[in-house]
């Protein structure tokens, strides 16, 4: 299911030698995330380290969403991985497996392919619907950030603009990305090393998942494969 976030923010899309993440948009354009409606999961005590929930997605019956084709884009398992399609400017796109967590550390493998462009993609945690939830992301150029969606409007944790990393592989390539969601706490890494990490107490538990979204580029293309949610 399918919903739409119309932002408040009334943002330039670009700050020099940085520039915002997607979601803080121009106002009037919307931002849509989708996602699988499910019951909240309780897990029992786990020991730290344990695994959690593992996704090579080799199995396409293992709880994604399959949307061949919602505008403005499409997500669906293909090439033994999970892909996310976006077109258009100022357009996101999340899904995750139905499930709830409070600590959990995310890991992934995501590649973009295409050139670099103007996008960002990673995770969602502790989502509590659509319009509330955090995020960890980089770009196919070189940027990151973490952020919440609360109410429906979007804005990055601690700073103004996304800084730019040369731990980022830029363009049609791969990264391992990590993202801690520990207490209050939020870590972003990227091919091991740590990017940002800031403070937010907002939500503390609620479910995971992965986004691709655009904010200059017209269209942006990410193969998610090895998703893992570790107990920290």
């Amino acid at each position: 299911m399918c919903y739409n976030i119309h932002p408040v923010n009334n943002r330039p899309a670009h700050l020099p030698r940085s520039k915002l993440l997607v979601g803080v948009l121009l106002l009037g354009v919307f931002l849509l995330a989708c996602r699988i409606s499910v019951s909240p999961k309780s897990w029992p005590e786990f020991e730290s380290g344990s695994l959690l929930f593992q996704d090579d997605f080799s199995d396409q019956e293992s709880g994604w969403d399959r949307s061949p084709d919602v505008p403005p884009g499409s997500f669906d398992y293909q090439d033994q991985a999970y892909r996310i399609s976006v077109e258009g400017e100022h357009q996101l796109l999340w899904s995750g497996p139905g499930l709830e967590f409070g600590d959990a550390r995310l890991e992934v493998d995501a590649q973009h392919r295409g050139e670099a462009g103007d996008d960002d993609f990673g995770f969602v945690c502790r989502a509590q619907d659509d319009q509330n939830f955090y995020y960890l992301v980089v770009s196919s150029d070189g940027y990151y950030g973490i952020g919440k969606v609360l109410d429906g409007v979007n804005a990055l944790i601690g700073v103004q603009a996304m800084p730019p990393s040369e731990a980022i592989v830029r363009g049609p390539a791969s990264n391992h990305l990590r993202a801690d969601c520990i207490g209050d706490t939020l870590t972003l890494y990227a091919n091991g090393l740590r990017l940002a990490s800031v403070r937010d107490d907002e939500f503390v538990h609620g479910e995971v998942g992965l986004l691709a979204g655009t904010i200059g580029a017209p269209e942006t293309e990410v193969f998610f494969d090895n998703f893992s949610v570790v107990n920290p």
